[in-house]
């Protein structure tokens, strides 16, 4: 297949930037870079490798799947099914924890996927620490060799537990920022989304019947995890900064919404006016 081939291929698919897909794909499968692509627009790459590569992507399979990794902030990252595939608008809640949370702080994120939400923050705040959360032992798999890839596996440790059964907490000690960017998609609507959503994991998508179930856990149980002064940051959905911050307000947590990139409601910022108290017998035995 030629440049032209592959391009004619992905636009009669209906994939939008079916040019920059193409390039993708052909320095992938066929080991060679952009430049040298420029210069063999009209090569016939004798690949099946990108034939089969092809035809996934017409039959809208993720290109992030496809070519293994994604780029997020400033980092790479491993993806594959086991994990939702990081977004653009997701740097956002990044962006916002590297400039508001504390010198030498100890972080927790919830529901980490990849990792990237974690492993890009300590990238850019060597100073931290983290502990990442998530329920599926192959997702988190991917995410202790995306902190590896990107230099920051000796700052972070992973750990497979239910954020909907806060239990575990007590044996972690108290974070000075709670980070996690939840399940948020209301369960009814998941069969609506877009068709490539549907190789990506569901239960990295499913917040429940309204969207909100994780964010009345997250809010309402791990706020006494907080140090004093400690805040969270939590991604929403573009429709519910008025749902989330009703339970933040609940909780006695002050909120303030943040939008992402595209002007749309994303980030939640939250901190208590006053922490609640938390057991004093809590140990810290994470070590990170």
């Amino acid at each position: 297949m030629t440049y032209n081939d592959v391009c004619n291929a992905l636009a009669t698919a209906e994939i939008e930037n079916n040019r920059g897909e193409a390039a993708m794909l052909i320095c992938r499968f066929c080991n060679i870079n952009k430049a040298d692509l420029l210069l063999r627009h009209d090569e016939d790459f004798d690949s099946p490798e990108l034939l089969a590569a092809v035809k996934k992507r017409c039959e809208r399979y993720p290109l992030q799947y496809i070519l293994g990794y994604w780029d997020f902030c400033n980092e790479t990252y491993r993806v594959n099914e086991n994990t939702l595939i990081p977004r653009q608008d997701t740097e956002k809640l990044v962006e916002l924890a590297i400039r508001l949370i504390p010198e030498n702080a100890r972080i927790i994120d919830l529901c980490t996927g990849s990792g990237c939400v974690a492993i890009s923050t300590l990238a850019a705040r060597q100073d931290c620490r983290a502990v990442a959360v998530d329920l599926f032992p192959d997702t988190l798999e991917v995410a202790r060799e995306n902190a590896e890839s990107n230099r920051v596996g000796d700052r972070v440790g992973f750990i497979a537990k239910d954020v909907l059964c806060p239990d575990f907490m007590d044996e972690l000690g108290s974070f000075d920022c709670i980070l996690s960017n939840p399940p948020y998609v209301e369960t009814h609507q998941i069969p609506l989304l877009d068709e490539e959503l549907a190789f990506e994991p569901e239960a990295a998508l499913d917040g429940g019947d309204d969207g909100l179930d994780f964010y009345r856990v997250i809010i309402g149980e791990y706020g006494k995890y907080l140090t004093e002064g400690g805040i969270m940051l939590l991604e929403i959905g573009c429709d519910q900064a008025k749902a989330v911050s009703t339970i933040a307000g609940n909780a006695g947590m002050r909120c303030e919404i943040f939008k992402d990139y595209g002007g749309n409601d994303r980030v939640a910022y939250l901190k208590y006016d006053r922490r609640p108290s938390i057991d004093d017998n809590i140990s810290d035995g994470i070590g990170v």
